[in-house]
C-alpha cells in the first residue's frame, strides 16, 4: 500500500481547480481525433467545485470535510471503485464484509485529503484534451500549474456516462493509475493473508487515522 499512498499525498498537494468550459468547437483536437466535450467539461465543473470547498478559509473543518465528501460524492462513482479495487475478492467477500471494507476505504481515502484541506495555494487545471476510448468511455486530461508546483504535472481522468450523467472511475499521474494501482496493492494483502479480507480492512481503518506526514 505504500505506492498507493504516496500516489495519493502528490495528488492531494496538486490541488484541484477549473477553467472555463468546454465548448462544441473543441469536438476535435488538433490532429483530428474526436473529443468529448461534454466529458471535458465535466471534470472542469467537478474539479472547481473541489477546489472551492479545499480554499474556504471560512468554513469550520467539520463543515469543509463534510461538503468535501459530498462533493466527491458528485465527482466520483464512489461504489463502482470500492467494488473495483477488490479485485477477484469482490466476488466471494460477503455483505458484512464489504459495507465494512467501504467504510474503511472511504475512510483512508478521505484521510489523505482532509489531513491536507490547508495545503491548496491557488493551483489551476486546464483541459486539454479527452480521447473517447468507446462511447461513455472517456479519458479527460488536463494539466495542473501553479500554487506551489515548479512544473506543471500532468493528470488524465477517466470518466463514465454520457450527458449529464458521468462519473470519475479512475485518476492517472505519471502514468500510473490510481484505482488499478490500489487493485493490485489490496489483492496483494488479502493474497499475504491466505483470503482474509479482515486483515486488509484493520490496515485500512489503522491508515485512516494516521496523521499524514507534511512534505516539503
Amino acid at each position: 500500500m505504500p505506492q498507493t499512498r504516496r500516489i495519493f499525498l502528490r495528488l492531494a498537494l496538486l490541488g484541484l481547480a477549473a477553467l472555463g468550459p468546454a465548448t462544441r468547437a473543441d469536438a476535435q483536437d488538433a490532429a483530428g481525433r474526436m473529443r468529448d466535450p461534454q466529458a471535458e467539461q465535466f471534470v472542469q465543473i467537478g474539479a472547481q467545485k473541489i477546489i472551492s470547498v479545499l480554499a474556504d478559509k471560512s468554513a469550520g473543518l467539520a463543515e469543509k470535510k463534510a461538503t468535501f465528501r459530498r462533493e466527491i460524492d458528485q465527482l466520483a462513482d464512489v461504489p463502482r471503485v470500492t467494488n473495483f479495487v477488490l479485485g477477484k475478492y469482490a466476488r466471494t467477500i460477503t455483505p458484512a464484509q464489504r459495507a465494512q471494507f467501504a467504510a474503511a476505504f472511504r475512510a483512508y481515502a478521505e484521510n489523505v485529503y482532509q489531513n491536507r484541506l490547508d495545503d491548496y495555494h491557488g493551483e489551476t487545471v486546464k483541459v486539454t484534451g479527452s480521447v473517447i476510448r468507446k462511447p461513455g468511455d472517456v479519458v479527460v486530461n488536463t494539466v495542473i500549474t501553479g500554487g506551489r508546483l515548479a512544473h506543471p504535472s500532468t493528470v488524465a481522468w477517466r470518466v463514465l456516462g454520457g450527458g449529464a450523467a458521468w462519473k470519475v472511475v479512475d485518476v492517472q499521474f505519471k502514468g500510473v493509475w490510481l484505482a488499478i494501482t490500489q487493485q493490485q496493492d489490496f489483492v496483494s494483502t488479502v493474497d499475504n493473508a491466505r483470503g482474509d479480507i479482515g486483515v486488509l480492512i484493520a490496515q485500512l481503518e489503522r491508515d485512516a487515522q494516521r496523521p499524514t506526514p507534511r512534505s516539503s
